[in-house]
């Protein structure tokens, strides 16, 4: 993602919902829990709750440090669209799940350093042997300590845990899009003012010449100013501000699909299912579907 998407990552590991959600996670796992970007060239979990003992000791040596970060490259270049869990050459097992924001990858929930079956004597004989040649000093005793206290997850465990993380991730893409519409940043008067039009007009045919007009400037200049300010283009800011009105009136059941559309001011229902999907990475109809009974 761009650095925008880098910022939107940083915004949600720092906001309370993540916070609480990855205490919780900490809390009954014994795992870590990271979120992180698609891009990043840095241990995921170093420093964090539930560190595992033995990839910390890993981590003071840049050999060993190596392994991991291509350990955790492969892992990203396989879970762009679905979960996927892989394992270390040390037996460790990792697991990321993807976050989408509509049709674009923002970034991964990840967890692991976990086992998925007991460790073995024999294992970790070779494991040790791996260590020395990374040139790690350590303790035999301590590594020994540290390798077996890893938890040990079960298929099954590990199964309703990476459920949990895919229902959180579809929660963390509907709260990434309502930040995208707003923006905490200051902005100059003249976007804020266009923003105004845009939440008054948006049941309506609007356009960028409209808005322009509106705020007194050209669409040239405007249309500048805009997407450096917001980060997106002006037609996917509208695009946005209508999805997640249609979003609220979804929670209505005596509004039909058709109805929501209209009334967010789209003049096609098939450009608006298509618009839905690709912000919100599910039908109107799907998205409807996973709300609470009401």
């Amino acid at each position: 993602m761009s650095k925008n998407g880098n910022e939107l990552v940083d915004v949600l590991r720092n906001s309370r919902l993540f916070t609480e959600f990855c205490r919780s996670f900490n809390t009954l796992t014994h795992l870590p829990l990271t979120l992180r970007p698609v891009e990043s060239w840095q241990l995921p979990y170093h420093g964090k709750p539930n560190e595992n003992g033995y990839c910390a000791i890993m981590a003071r040596k840049s050999s060993a440090c190596a392994f991991c970060l291509q350990t955790q490259q492969r892992l990203s270049e396989i879970s762009t669209e679905t979960p996927h869990s892989v394992t270390c050459p040390s037996g460790l097992t990792e697991t990321a799940v993807p976050i989408r924001l509509g049709d674009k990858l923002l970034g991964f929930l990840q967890t692991g350093q976990m086992f998925t079956r007991k460790p073995t004597k024999a294992q970790f004989e070779r494991v040790a042997r791996q260590v020395q040649e990374w040139g790690v000093d350590v303790d035999p005793e301590e590594l020994q300590r540290a390798y077996f206290s890893t938890p040990v997850v079960s298929p099954a465990q590990h199964k309703s845990m990476t459920s949990m993380l895919e229902i959180f991730s579809q929660h963390l893409a509907l709260v990434s899009n309502q930040i995208m519409v707003r923006q905490q940043a200051p902005e100059p008067p003249m976007i804020a003012k266009a923003k105004a039009y845009i939440e008054e007009h948006q049941s309506e045919p609007i356009s960028l010449k409209d808005v322009a007009r509106a705020v007194n400037t050209s669409t040239f200049y405007f249309c500048k100013v805009f997407k450096k300010t917001t980060g997106i283009n002006f037609t996917e800011y509208v695009s946005r501000i209508r999805i997640e009105k249609a979003k609220n009136l979804a929670l209505n059941p005596n509004l039909r699909i058709s109805e929501i559309a209209f009334e967010v001011g789209f003049q096609s229902l098939t450009h608006f299912n298509r618009v839905f999907k690709r912000i919100t990475g599910m039908s109107p109809t799907e998205y409807r579907a996973q709300l609470p009974v009401r």
